[in-house]
């Protein structure tokens, strides 16, 4: 799914409820703004395991703004990620990793990398190697 510019849409179950979430750059810039001098490139490493775990509030924030960035109001994404039980923690923690990395990957998560490598290897099998120097036969 594409949202804005054609950025990519991450679809998550988030309260019982299947909810659009995108990132674009005024909700990394609020986050980056409120939490100075921690930014997003710092929780995606955090997220991916390099470096100590994230902190709770960032991951909860970081999903809150991608509920905004994918039409949910202010308040009504707010409310909902702090009403979500502690047991939500490890999920949300997945979520974010994934919204991040769909917002800095998106060729990955589309698929289209490996079309394009699948394609690529298509390509080069197609055509014999060639080993003495000469031109293939065809």
């Amino acid at each position: 799914m594409t949202g804005a510019a054609g950025a990519s849409t991450l679809e998550e179950e988030i309260g019982g409820v299947r909810r659009p979430l995108l990132l674009r750059l005024g909700e990394i810039e609020k986050f980056e703004a409120h939490w100075a001098p921690y930014g997003v490139l710092a929780l995606f490493d955090q997220l991916m395991g390099k470096g100590q775990a994230p902190q709770l509030r960032h991951v909860r924030d970081i999903v809150a703004l991608g509920l905004i960035g994918g039409g949910m109001r202010d308040g009504a994404a707010d409310q909902l990620v702090r009403g979500l039980p502690l047991s939500e923690t490890r999920k949300l923690q997945a979520i974010a990793g994934r919204l991040l990395g769909l917002t800095f990957y998106p060729d990955v998560a589309s698929g289209d990398a490996k079309k394009k490598a699948s394609a690529g290897s298509a390509k080069e099998s197609a055509t014999p190697p060639v080993t003495d120097g000469s031109a293939p036969e065809t």
